[in-house]
């Protein structure tokens, strides 16, 4: 089990940025695949970005595709995701997840750890 923490939510105009951090508690962090997740009001949760254990490899849904950058430090138990010209349609709740796997990928489902979330409201 790994418990996070996200931080760095806010109220932004659109075209404006936020860096999103997800804190973990594992020491053992480096073995888990991250996600960010993302539920506006009356929609159903639906995954924003991924990144494996390493860093090296990530998925975006099409539609942040070019405007955000999911990444991670292992020393320091945190993933970040940039959010760059943002659009009020970002308008929603943030999650991190984590899900502690043998193979080196970036999962786009099945995370079995979540943190409380973030929420970020773009405004036009």
């Amino acid at each position: 089990q790994v418990q996070l923490v996200e931080s760095g939510g806010g109220e932004v105009q659109a075209g404006d940025s936020l860096r999103l951090s997800c804190a973990a508690s594992a020491r053992t962090f480096s073995l888990y695949a991250v996600g960010w997740f993302r539920q506006a009001p009356g929609k159903e949760r639906e995954v924003v970005a991924t990144i494996n254990r390493s860093g090296a490899s990530t998925y975006y849904t099409d539609s942040v595709k070019g405007r955000f950058t999911i990444s991670r430090d292992n020393a320091k138990n945190t993933v970040y995701l940039q959010m760059n010209s943002l659009k009020p349609e970002d308008t929603a709740a943030y999650y991190c997840a984590a899900r502690r796997v043998v193979t080196d990928i970036a999962y786009r489902n099945a995370y079995d750890n979540w943190g409380r979330g973030t929420q970020v409201t773009v405004s036009s």
